[in-house]
């Protein structure tokens, strides 16, 4: 799917997640939602759209009770 397809916001986060440890690091919502200074159900929302729009550059996983990410900028 092309770059063009992606919300300014699911760019934005994709290319975040893209650069951070969240396999190491424990994903939060709420501390994504406060870094990008939007509802932490805008944050789900963009992370459901970007498993279907991109779903070859991200992997979300459960592991010791925390969901981890980890994702390819296109």
């Amino acid at each position: 799917m092309p770059a063009s397809d992606l919300t300014d916001f699911e760019k934005r986060l994709l290319k975040w997640l893209s650069s951070s440890n969240f396999v190491e690091v424990p994903w939060s919502t709420k501390r994504a939602a406060e870094a990008f200074k939007v509802t932490e159900k805008e944050v789900y929302e963009a992370l459901s759209a970007l498993t279907i729009k991109v779903k070859d550059n991200i992997q979300i996983s459960y592991k010791d009770g925390s969901i981890r990410i980890i994702a390819s900028d296109i």
